[in-house]
């Protein structure tokens, strides 16, 4: 029974397509599915060219202001060439974290390898951009000023694996809430129907009526998750602006 809630992530293969060199198979999978669908419908959000918008155009926009106040905020005006990436972002996982919750979709947001590939490639971009800006001297954000020097090995070290570590909190983050509340919709759906199952109409009441409040506070969830990863590569991305 406990194995049955878990069904609803596997990972099942739609087409697989034998490569032209070597023994390699291309797989495109439900996970793939819904990546596509994603950006598929991000490409078509995007199309609002009216002057008087309506109401999709108008719903983007406000995300556009919100989304770049906030990139100004932590990153200033020399922050703003990292906009459409920081946007990309929030709208891809937010668009995932909602389609997710539509019966019998799969949820590419609930896997730690879709997440943790998503923070680890921010984390070495940063990296990368780091060097790039302030060559060797990126390396003094492992050591905060005003240290002393007796300190300064235990203080690289620590710094060195709390920078390491954001790869794996980011993508942890996003991972374990949308799996949580997919579990908690899967297993009070369970009940609700051994319930109507058996003839207990009105006890099934109870479950029901808590499926719809988990519903609604599930949707603001998915944004807020979407939220909280882009507004932590915005912060990651201030290393490569100014050195701390």
């Amino acid at each position: 029974m406990i194995a049955a809630y878990f069904d609803q992530f596997n990972v099942v293969r739609l087409i697989t397509i034998q490569a032209f060199w070597g023994d390699w198979l291309v797989t495109f999978t439900n996970s793939s599915l819904m990546m596509v669908l994603a950006v598929t419908i991000f490409r078509l959000l995007l199309k609002g060219e009216k002057l008087v918008p309506n109401r999709w155009q108008s719903i983007m926009e406000l995300i556009y202001v919100n989304i770049r106040a906030v990139v100004h905020d932590n990153l200033g005006k020399s922050g703003q060439k990292y906009l459409p990436l920081i946007l990309s972002i929030f709208i891809f996982i937010a668009l995932l974290n909602i389609l997710g919750l539509f019966p019998y979709v799969f949820t590419p947001t609930a896997h730690i390898v879709v997440t943790f590939g998503l923070s680890l490639s921010i984390i070495i971009a940063v990296t990368l951009l780091g060097f790039i800006t302030f060559k060797g001297n990126f390396l003094s954000i492992l050591m905060p000023g005003g240290v002393p020097l007796m300190l300064a090995p235990f203080l690289v070290i620590i710094e060195t694996i709390s920078f390491t570590i954001r790869a794996i909190s980011l993508g942890v983050r996003l991972a374990a809430n949308i799996t949580a509340g997919h579990l908690l919709f899967a297993i009070l759906s369970g009940f609700a129907f051994n319930m109507l199952s058996n003839g207990l109409i009105v006890l099934s009441l109870f479950p029901i009526i808590i499926m719809i409040f988990i519903t609604l506070l599930e949707i603001m969830v998915a944004l807020i998750q979407a939220y909280v990863f882009m507004l932590l590569t915005t912060i990651y991305l201030g290393d490569t602006i100014a050195l701390h």
